[in-house]
């Protein structure tokens, strides 16, 4: 946990946004094939897929090292691509949410054209479509969506925004 503080403070996203993430991505050493894509998307440590190779192995700090650099980039596509302030909930549910479905997906999302428009809420809520993977609905990815969700809507407050919805 400590580790993920200062971590945390190198990436602008908080312990329970780095939290969420390694929560959902699990943590695995050695290289394993992604869920979805199989061997074609190696995956290894959290969630990482850049520079992972079939047969690799990596120690716990190689993976937390991996996590840091992961984490910013993700968060700085959501800063970068984000026209309207974010508040942390936003933030660290955002950056889950594209360091798992990639940059791209967020930019070309519902999603980003809500929040970018002032419809904080009704972004939020745009997570809990994406739960398919390979054209299936994951049940991990229901509840990863759910949980991005709730901390996304934590600590908005905006008259434009519409009612929650569970």
């Amino acid at each position: 946990m400590n580790k993920l503080r200062a971590f945390a403070a190198a990436t602008a996203v908080s312990v329970a946004g780095l939290s969420a993430i390694v929560l959902h991505e699990g943590k695995v050493n050695s290289a394993y094939p992604d869920p979805a894509h199989g061997w074609a998307v190696p995956t290894i440590c959290i969630g990482h897929t850049a520079t992972a190779k079939r047969g690799q192995w990596l120690s716990d700090d190689e993976c937390l090292d991996l996590l840091k650099q992961d984490a910013a980039e993700a968060a700085g596509h959501v800063l970068r691509l984000s026209k309207v302030p974010l508040s942390q909930g936003e933030l660290d549910a955002y950056t889950s949410f594209v360091f798992n479905v990639g940059a791209g997906a967020f930019a070309r999302s519902t999603l980003l054209k809500e929040l970018n428009a002032g419809n904080r809420v009704a972004a939020c809520n745009q997570l809990t479509r994406w739960t398919y993977a390979g054209g299936q609905q994951l049940p991990g990815l229901v509840t990863r969506r759910k949980e991005e969700r709730a901390l996304c809507l934590r600590n908005i407050q905006s008259p434009r925004n519409a009612t929650a919805t569970s």
